[in-house]
């Protein structure tokens, strides 16, 4: 949870940065007449914010998992969690499936392996993948073994989610964190 340090209200917010970062960083997406990401679009360097948590189910260690293939699939600013798996644990064997609306909402995609992160643009044609997640993933043949990491909007975790159990991925291995 975070906010401006004098303000009533805070918001729900993934860490972005790796966990031996020295720093905390997270991924803000201004919205239009937001209570928060507007204020936090003004804080400067040495600005004082209000920070409470972490909170949720969402965590991450490799050795937890029998099988070690790792699938993220992301909506918008929902890349923040995967970005701070990848920065924490850079040999990891994973495969990020990243939708926007538009190619430059793609969020440091040079952070990642180039050979590992499909970008799925809805709005336009400069992504890997003209069209959403869901339809990219509909398409591709999915290891029941693999642990599936999913975060972003409700309908597409939703929608994904009944993908991946269609294609034999036990519920087990589904992991979601829903931001709306």
């Amino acid at each position: 949870m975070l906010g401006p340090e004098n303000g009533t209200e805070q918001r729900e917010y993934s860490v972005y940065s790796g966990e031996n970062d020295h720093f905390l960083e997270v991924l803000v997406r201004e919205v239009n007449g937001g209570k928060i990401s507007n204020k936090l679009k003004h804080v400067k360097t040495g600005d004082t914010l209000k920070m409470d948590g972490p909170f949720g189910f969402f965590k991450f260690h490799p050795e937890m998992f029998p099988s070690g293939n790792f699938l993220f699939v992301a909506t918008g600013t929902g890349i923040s969690p995967f970005h701070s798996f990848v920065r924490t644990f850079p040999d990891l064997n994973y495969r990020l499936i990243h939708g926007v609306r538009y190619g430059n909402e793609a969020y440091e995609h040079q952070d990642f392996d180039r050979e590992k992160v499909t970008l799925c643009t809805s709005g336009d044609t400069s992504g890997d993948f003209e069209g959403r997640v869901t339809d990219y993933l509909f398409s591709q043949k999915i290891d029941p073994q693999t642990h599936c990491f999913l975060c972003g909007n409700s309908e597409m975790i939703h929608e994904v989610f009944d993908i991946l159990t269609a294609k034999g991925v036990p519920v087990s291995n589904i992991y979601s964190e829903v931001y709306f």
